[in-house]
């Protein structure tokens, strides 16, 4: 069957923007081959509808789909996994657009594009992405209402009106479902091997650059709302990954060991405090340093940092404990303090021969590294995003020659030097301090403040932390990084814009973004469980839940039913309807009465038949009330009024002439 006898032109390119729309966020997901092909399909059927060419046969489609196929597999290896599955959908839908031959391969294909609108949140789930897939599923409901005009194209805004009604009136199903549908916990795509390789944040190593180059992304790590706000939230240490191990070049955290007792001193009052973690593919989470409470599904490692049960792929909110000011360590044990005095043998040579004097002199630890601060004090260092490369050994290239680094070169010369002079070092990574944002009041920690200080082991206060970054640069500790490194040197915008207004907008945006995240996507089945519990339920299960989705839905589309019939029931007949059945009444009064199943250019024909000497005043009639009825929808009401007052007339002059004072035959 031809398809030209089925679809126009207008509803063809209808379906062809839909299918454009939904396919366009995917392009940076998809092999590049998979976007070449879809857009070869896409003109080829763009060129059959406007030519009147017929549809590739049978034989070629099935090559085509061989040839996705292929790609698919040449690309993932497998057709199974989120990527893949994308990727052969999206090639099947363009290959059923060159099938479209009837009505029902016209309808599967634009229901797949639903499907396709969907698949767009296996990726993100932002704001943004919501509202386009809104915008995307009233298109698509757009063409399919333009699809049952057959007899000629429906006018734009009429189809988009009566989409986005169809939308609104599905809105209270869908909060319905939102509130009662079953949460499953884990990503909304479970299948396996899934890497999201674009995400950034810290790494478990650090090389010379590494936290320079992180500095410069304006993306949010996390936000942290806490009970009491703290003293000075740009001081806050936020614990990382621990680095032990040392190569001579990269510090590596090694293998992580949990630990089984925790006792510590505490010198300050708790802080109290939620964090909202942006998705990393890591298992570690960030506290405040030193943690005292650990969120769900988590341990404590021997160097204090909390690793989840899992990595973080999804958007994660979790509550914990922190105590800021502590004394945690003393009883660190032989091997781990081993491990914290280790150098390789020909690591920065210069380096170790500076302190080796000092291990006689009868230091302490803390007087040590009072020394090894005193280098970055008085001599020319500075601290900068853009330190320049270090291809000999960094260590001794950094503190003899460049001068210039980040706080991962102060961290790691630091580290080196201590060992170097025999007191127990590590390098712990994290983040310090953040935004409070004005507006919800949460602290917004983003990529840019990733930091890297130490911590040293001494027998009478165990593990202390030492920032040598605050001894080049307090301004890094006091007033963050924007205040700490030079004009010179890039950072993202909103750090160096002085628009104030741009500030502002940025603020009320990622308020909206962070209620989004908290009541939409942090809507888990914690919270849901919570909200039942208001309205009385308790120990709801999923059997549960789904009996009330059932019910409150049935209720809905009852009501909607109910609404709908009462709107039919109280439907007026319109204008002309009623001059046409007075017609009929005043035809069937002199003997011809209209069937059921009579069209009006049937019963016309048959009264002019039945009344000869009326057929010029019936024929007359007939041909105003089609006019009237069926005519332009968008005619003015000012050009219908004549026609109304004519129609009126003639059957007016029939019902007097069958009158009994003016009866005719």
């Amino acid at each position: 069957m031809n398809q030209s006898a089925h679809l126009s032109f207008p509803n063809l390119l209808a379906i062809l923007l839909s299918i454009v729309v939904v396919m366009a966020p995917h392009a940076p997901h998809v092999p590049k081959w998979t976007v070449a092909f879809c857009l070869i399909a896409l003109l080829i059927r763009l060129y059959a509808g406007l030519e009147r060419r017929p549809l590739p046969a049978k034989p070629l489609l099935f090559s085509f789909a061989a040839v996705a196929i292929g790609g698919v597999l040449f690309s993932f290896g497998s057709l199974f996994g989120r990527d893949s599955a994308i990727t052969l959908l999206l090639a099947m839908t363009v290959l059923k657009l060159l099938e479209m031959r009837s009505q029902r391969d016209i309808t599967v294909t634009v229901v797949l594009c639903y499907f396709l609108a969907i698949t767009n949140f296996f990726y993100t789930q932002t704001i943004f992405t919501a509202l386009y897939s809104i915008g995307a599923a009233w298109l698509i409901t757009g063409t399919m209402v333009s699809l049952q005009h057959r007899a000629r194209p429906a006018k734009f805004l009429q189809v988009m009106r009566m989409s986005g009604l169809l939308l609104a009136q599905a809105v209270p199903v869908m909060l319905v479902l939102f509130l009662l549908f079953p949460r499953i916990e884990g990503p909304l795509w479970g299948l396996p091997k899934i890497q999201n390789s674009g995400r950034t944040g810290l790494s478990d190593r650090m090389s010379p650059g590494s936290l320079s180059r992180l500095s410069l992304s304006d993306e949010i790590a996390f936000r942290a709302d806490f009970e009491t706000p703290p003293e000075d939230a740009k001081k806050l240490y936020w614990r990382g990954p621990v680095l032990w191990d040392y190569d001579g070049r990269n510090w590596a955290a090694g293998q992580r060991i949990p630990l089984s007792s925790f006792r510590y001193d505490s010198f300050a009052p708790n802080l109290k405090y939620s964090v909202t973690l942006e998705p990393h593919d890591q298992r570690w989470l960030y506290l405040v340093d030193l943690p005292s409470r650990l969120p769900q599904k988590s341990i404590l490692t021997r160097d204090y940092q909390v690793v989840s049960f899992s990595p973080v792929r999804q958007r994660l909110r979790y509550s914990a404990e922190s105590t800021p000011v502590y004394r945690a360590g003393t009883e660190a044990l032989p091997a781990e303090l081993q491990r914290a005095l280790a150098l390789p043998p020909d690591a920065a040579p210069r380096t170790r021969a500076m302190v080796r004097q000092w291990r006689g002199l009868g230091l302490s630890g803390m007087e040590i590294a009072q020394r090894v601060l005193s280098i970055y004090r008085e001599q020319p260092f500075i601290y900068t995003l853009e330190p320049p490369p270090l291809p000999k050994d960094p260590v001794d290239q950094f503190l003899f020659e460049t001068r210039r680094g980040f706080c991962e070169h102060f961290a790691s010369s630091f580290a080196v030097m201590m060992r170097a002079a025999g007191v127990p070092t590590r390098v712990v990574t994290g983040y310090l301090g953040g935004e409070i944002n004005p507006v919800d009041g949460y602290l917004v920690v983003r990529q840019s403040e990733a930091h890297a200080w130490n911590e040293i082991w001494t027998p009478d206060e165990g593990w202390v932390r030492v920032d040598p970054t605050a001894a080049v640069s307090p301004l890094r500790i006091e007033r963050g990084l924007a205040n700490a490194v030079p004009d010179t040197d890039p950072q993202p915008l909103f750090r160096r814009t002085q628009l104030k207004w741009l500030v502002e907008l940025r603020y009320q945006w990622d308020a909206v973004t962070n209620a989004w995240n908290q009541w939409v996507l942090g809507y888990t089945l914690e919270r849901q469980t919570r909200f039942l519990s208001t309205f009385g339920f308790s120990n709801v299960g999923w059997q549960d839940m789904i009996i009330t989705l059932l019910i409150a839905t049935g209720i809905i589309l009852s009501a909607f039913a109910l609404g709908m019939f009462m709107r039919l029931r109280s439907n007026k007949t319109d204008a002309v309807q009623r001059l046409w059945l007075h017609y009929c009444n005043v035809m069937a009064a002199r003997g011809v009465v209209r069937k059921t199943s009579e069209g009006p250019k049937d019963f016309t024909q048959r009264v002019a038949k039945r009344f000869p000497g009326l057929r010029e005043r019936v024929v007359r009639i007939g041909e105003l009330y089609i006019d009237l009825r069926y005519g332009k929808a968008d005619a003015p009401s000012e050009q219908s009024t004549p026609r109304m007052r004519e129609l009126r007339t003639h059957i007016r002059a029939l019902y007097l002439a069958a009158s009994p004072a003016g009866k005719t035959s």
